[in-house]
Formats: structure tokens, sequence, C-alpha cells
């Protein structure tokens, strides 16, 4: 594949998987305008983070198998024109459940996307590149972190939070267009593959079964749990406990996503001398030091901003290494289910995004200790998950090995 035409691909790519976290990081700063403007609290309108983790968990396990029986790109055209009318109605939302109600509709669309990219990806890229591509994705989708609340805060201070909705109206429009003529459709229809219920589930099972999967799927999930504890406690902790601007957080979650962003380009030039299954364990070990490290902090009650920023930064930077070798990695035994992979794979990761949000939420008490208490959490549970799931790896790898080797000696015989 040419370099331009790579080049194009992996960018169009990436606007369709970063309308999601765009999505969510944008409207971040505006939490605290919104809540003056219908009259209700912080906390209530970050429920409509919360609905938006839920819509776009359960949305990705229909958008799997109508990838698989329609081919890439015409169920991502309806996920984004949903997506597309949903932020033009959250513009006149005028009640906190209102909002709510229509960013869990605008994420059934966004989530067509992700599930999408993902897909792609395996269709396009061979396994060993999986993890390449993925870590120059992860360069667009991190940038997403930087623009967003930046962006988010500066556009609700001049022209009030309704605004970032029109522009996120605006961004879905231009999206479609590069996907209708950048973004070439990498699998065919497979009128084959049924969308009858038990057919549906029949496959989900058949990948669940699957070692690597489950393993690097739900590790990845459990990490990734951790960074959205994080977007649903940092308006809390920053913009209440640390009483920030809204410009300053927006440059604060900037500083944060830049240590996201220097790490996945170190994972690519780490994967020229390392595996991936290598480097996932260190990156993990590294989150639960930071996480383990910032809720001892907030336990003691004397943590300061600087030191908030630091922690959070080392802790997220390893999101960088996990992200794209666990998704190579459970996405890596899959040709024909790819879609099915990828929706599930992506609805366990944000499931588990939209609980730790609600988590957060509900035990906000106007201090760090709720969001570092769940992060940290988050971090030794993948960390465990991995160890157990490598272990059942290697077994069923030897016992197939064996198996094989008898059956070699009988043909022998």
């Amino acid at each position: 594949m040419a370099n331009n035409k790579r080049f194009k691909l992996i960018l169009v790519l990436g606007m369709i998987t970063a309308i999601g976290p765009f999505s969510i990081d944008m409207y971040l700063p505006a939490f605290v305008n919104i809540a003056e403007h219908m009259d209700t609290t912080v906390a209530h309108v970050s429920l409509s983070l919360s609905s938006f983790f839920i819509g776009i968990s359960f949305g990705q396990f229909n958008y799997g198998p109508l990838l698989d029986r329609f081919g890439r790109k015409k169920p991502l055209y309806v996920g984004l024109c949903i997506y597309l009318v949903t932020s033009a109605a959250c513009v006149f939302a005028q009640s906190a459940d209102m909002l709510i109600g229509m960013r869990f509709l605008q994420a059934l669309g966004s989530c067509a996307g992700m599930v999408a990219s993902r897909a792609m990806i395996r269709d396009i890229f061979s396994v060993k590149d999986n993890a390449k591509v993925l870590s120059k994705l992860m360069l667009v989708i991190a940038v997403s972190p930087i623009i967003a609340p930046t962006l988010g805060g500066f556009v609700t201070s001049a022209f009030g939070w309704q605004s970032v909705f029109v522009i996120l109206t605006i961004m879905a429009v231009i999206i479609l267009l590069a996907v209708h003529y950048f973004l070439p459709e990498t699998q065919k229809p497979d009128p084959s593959y049924s969308l009858k219920p038990r057919a549906i589930l029949k496959n989900y099972r058949a990948v669940l079964k699957e070692p690597q999967f489950y393993t690097y799927a739900f590790a990845g999930a459990a990490a990734a749990a951790g960074l959205y504890a994080y977007i649903a406690g940092s308006p809390t902790v920053f913009l209440e406990l640390f009483k920030v601007t809204e410009k300053q957080y927006g440059l604060i979650f900037a500083l944060i996503a830049g240590g996201l962003i220097t790490a996945s380009q170190i994972n690519s030039l780490l994967l020229k001398k390392y595996n991936s299954e290598q480097i996932i364990p260190v990156a993990l070990f590294i989150q639960c030091l930071a996480g383990i490290g910032f809720f001892t902090w907030s336990l003691l009650g004397d943590i300061s901003l600087f030191g908030t920023v630091g922690l959070l930064m080392l802790y997220l930077s390893c999101q960088g290494f996990i992200f794209p070798n666990s998704s190579a990695l459970s996405m890596a035994p899959f040709t024909k289910n790819a879609g099915s992979a990828s929706a599930l794979m992506g609805g366990v990761q944000m499931a588990t995004g939209a609980f730790t949000s609600v988590l957060v939420s509900y035990f906000s008490n106007g201090t760090s200790l709720p969001m570092a208490a769940v992060m940290a959490c988050c971090a030794i549970t993948s960390f465990l998950i991995l160890q157990v799931g490598t272990k059942i790896i290697r077994y069923k790898a030897s016992k197939t090995l064996v198996e094989e080797e008898c059956v070699e000696m009988i043909g022998n015989s």
C-alpha cells in the first residue's frame, strides 16, 4: 500500500474512531455552564456522560453482526447519520433529562465508527502490523483529549454550551464526506451471515471461547475503565476541588493527553524490538503503581494540583501501550467474525467504562478519593486478569501441541 494512501486511510479510520472520545471530551468543560443553565447540579449533568457510555456499550453489540452481514460501510453510514441528527438535537435540549436521553442516542450512532475501524484494520493489515497501525491510530485518537476540552472550554466561555454540539454536528458532516470519498469497502456483504438472535449469540459465544480474546479484551477493558473513571471524575476534581477555570481545565486535560500521545508513539518504536505480549505486563505494572500512589495520596488528604496532574499523566500514559497491543492481540485469532469480535471487545470496554463512570459520579464527594479509588482498582484488576489469562493461553497452547504430536505419531505408525 502506497504511503499516501495508507496515511489517508489511517487518518479517516482515526476520525471515525475518535468521534466517540471527542463527543465525551469536548463538553466536559461545559458541565458547570450546563448545570447553571438547566438549574441543576453538576452531578446530574454528569449522568449524561454515563448515558453516553451505556449507549456506546450496548450499541456496539448491534453493529458487529451488521458489519459482518452487510459489509463495513453501510452500517457505518447509518450510525453516522444517527449521530448527526442527535448532535443537532442536543443543541435544543432544555433539561438535563432531555440531554441525558439525546446523549444516549448520540452514542448509539457514534459507536458504529469505533466497531467499523477495528474490523477494517483487521481486514486490511496483517496481524503483525495491527499493533503498529493501532499505535498510529492512537495518535489521531489521542489528539481528541487535547483539542476537544480546550476547544470546548473556549467556545463555552465565548458562545455558551450549545456551541459544543453545533461543532459536533458540523464534524459529523465532514466525517460522512471523508468516509464516502476516502474510505474503501474492505469486506463484501455476506448473505449467508444470519442476523437471527440465536445465530448472533452463537457467534459471540465462539469469540468468547477463545482464551486470547477474553484475556486481552478483558484486561484492556479493565485498564480503559480507569481512563473513563478519570473522565467522569476530573470535572469535580479540577473544577470544584482545585477551582481551576474552564480554560485551565482544558489545558490540563491536553497536558495529560500529551503523555498518552507520546507513549503511543514510543510503543510503535518498541514493537520493532519487542512483541505485544512483552510490552503489556510492564505497562500494567507501572499503571498499578501510579494508581495505588494516587489513591494513597488522596486518602491522606494532602494531595496537590501538581501531584494530581503528575500521577494522572503517568497512569494514563500507560494506555498508549495497553490499548494498541491488547486490541491487536484480541483481534488476532479472527477473520470471519472480525466484526463481532470488534463489537464484543468494544462493548465490554465501554460497559466497564459506563460502570466506573456511574460509580465515580455516585460516590462523588468533592474530593479526589472516589476517582482515585476506582482508578487503582481498575489497574489492579487488569493486571490480575492478564496474569491468569496468559497462564490459560500457555496451557491451551501446550495441550494443543501435545494433541498434534499424538495425531502425528498415530499417522506415522
